[in-house]
């Protein structure tokens, strides 16, 4: 489920929809490393998702902090511009290989 948290992402949806990935909005992330509220938040959304045995993406991710406290908070996977910038799909099987 894109965008987590965000306009019409309802908690109804992890129930009703056959999902197995809920990605933490960029609004979530990009506030990340300034206080104790925005670290509880995305804190909570990887909870509810591992008792759902569901897996989470961070999308943003810019700063070595931000991967930092995602990591250690247990977000399973991250995308944004720390890792790479956006690129062709050629580029980007290149590297992963």
């Amino acid at each position: 489920m894109d965008d987590f948290g965000t306009g019409y992402s309802s908690l109804l949806y992890l129930k009703d929809l056959p999902i197995n990935v809920l990605k933490i909005d960029i609004s979530f992330v990009r506030d990340i490393a300034k206080g104790h509220k925005e670290k509880a938040l995305i804190k909570t959304i990887i909870g509810l998702s591992k008792e759902l045995g569901l897996k989470t993406i961070a999308e943003g991710v810019e700063t070595q902090e931000q991967f930092d406290i995602l990591k250690s908070l247990g977000c399973c996977y991250v995308q944004g511009f720390l890792l790479a910038k956006p690129m062709p799909e050629e580029e980007a099987f290149k590297i992963i290989k």
